[in-house]
């Protein structure tokens, strides 16, 4: 890539440090997209071992690039997120690939195809990983930062990303638990 291009790009990544999500980290200051992108990927990074028949550099590179569109968009809670903001997002952020020099164009398109298509055992494992590192850090959080709907939320949220895997289902589950004793203040 020219350098150019990759400052360019890199421009591009880095509005996901200023861009804030709904949660907050366990010191009590709203969480970036950037640090839950990177939490994302080190999840696929640590569990290789437990997905040996997966293309984990696969699952690694969606988990870098799959919130890209939150830089043109920023981040809207998923339980607040309707369809015509994920066309918006969706809209801009192929927009900026298709700007992209090759062979980042063509393979990061490929890949928000795939992550968009939910087919593929890596889309699969990508996204119960976006999915539960939510529920790890509303687990890491001041109860005090959690809306309402989250009590709830946090003991079902991504469950049903997770059926295809044992490993991953064994996860939700003790992040169930550990989200009750926060509830219960036991944490």
């Amino acid at each position: 890539m020219e350098i150019n291009e990759l400052l360019s790009a890199l421009h591009i990544a880095e509005k996901l440090k200023n861009t804030t999500r709904h949660s907050y980290t366990s010191g009590g200051r709203h969480e970036s997209v950037a640090e839950h992108t990177f939490r994302t990927a080190l999840m696929a990074y640590f569990m290789k071992d437990e997905f040996s028949d997966v293309d984990i550099d696969k699952v690694i590179k969606m988990c870098l690039i799959h919130d890209l569109g939150e830089s043109f968009t920023g981040d809207i809670p998923s339980f607040n997120k309707t369809k015509a903001d994920e066309e918006n997002e969706k809209e801009q952020l192929y927009s900026w690939v298709d700007e992209l020099p090759e062979p980042f164009r063509t393979e990061m398109r490929e890949l928000y195809e795939e992550m968009e298509a939910l087919s593929t055992a890596e889309s699969k494992l990508y996204k119960a990983l976006d999915g539960l590192e939510a529920v790890i850090s509303h687990n890491e959080a001041s109860l005090s930062t959690w809306s309402e709907n989250e009590y709830e939320l946090n003991l079902v949220y991504a469950q049903d990303k997770c059926r295809f895997s044992p490993y991953l289902m064994e996860l939700r589950q003790a992040l169930k638990e550990e989200s009750e004793k926060k509830i219960q203040g036991l944490l």
